[in-house]
């Protein structure tokens, strides 16, 4: 670990590091789910460059000659779970070697088309509809949706006098996924029953840091979005 924000709680996403070069590849994960904060720069390096990119591939345009390796689980962004999908550089792929098991080589998967084993059709099938869907919208389009999306939410965070205090830094606030408390704590539970109550379910936060998360992946309409924003100024006006 070369960069770290655990000084603040992994509340925002370092800068002016330096990578080192005495290793094989730099990774990171663009998206961080748990505290809802996102790279908005792609990382330099001179090395291989490996990125997760799992929960906020596909939501905006994204250079990916800069990558080397990138995987993403669809469970986010692109379909069901239970399909990963591994986009690679031809000449990482060729200096790879072959001392991991067969079903762990990237070069078994590639030399059979994805059908060295069987793979789960119905998620593949999902993937492609959500994939041909995505193409049709277009990312230039859906970085404009999912950043309004967002700003619905951050704006009542802001707006709210300190009533709700968002996690992450606003620099590196995440499009994807937004984290919040209620400044009393003790209204957090009684925020979720009610927004239960209107239809909103999964906005527990993290078990690993509580609160609140509201996660606004790509198949979330703006109107869910909008819906989340009235709930939380509603809920400020009967509670603050």
């Amino acid at each position: 670990v070369f960069a770290s924000s655990e000084d603040k709680n992994f509340n925002y996403i370092p800068k002016n590091y330096t990578a080192p070069n005495d290793v094989d590849y730099i990774h990171y994960t663009s998206n961080n789910t748990i505290f809802g904060t996102q790279f908005k720069e792609i990382v330099q390096t001179n090395l291989p460059l490996v990125c997760d990119m799992s929960s906020d591939i596909f939501s905006k345009p994204v250079d990916v000659s800069k990558f080397d390796l990138i995987y993403a689980g669809a469970q986010k962004n692109l379909g069901p779970a239970g399909v990963t999908v591994v986009a690679i550089a031809d000449d990482l792929y060729q200096q790879m070697h072959n001392q991991a098991p067969m079903i762990l080589r990237y070069s078994t998967h590639i030399n059979n088309q994805s059908l060295y084993n069987t793979p789960p059709t119905f998620a593949v099938y999902v993937l492609d509809l959500v994939l041909g869907w995505i193409e049709a919208q277009g990312l230039d389009s859906l970085a404009q949706k999912n950043h309004a999306k967002a700003t619905f939410i951050y704006d009542v965070i802001d707006q709210s006098g300190g009533f709700y205090r968002g996690h992450s830094d606003v620099s590196a606030r995440s499009q994807m996924n937004i984290t919040f408390r209620i400044a009393d704590q003790s209204l957090e539970q009684v925020f979720l029953a009610e927004a239960q109550h209107h239809g909103m379910i999964g906005l527990a936060g993290h078990r690993s840091i509580g609160g609140l998360r509201a996660s606004l992946y790509n198949a979330l309409p703006m109107t869910s979005a909008q819906a989340l924003a009235d709930l939380m100024r509603e809920f400020q006006r009967r509670h603050g």
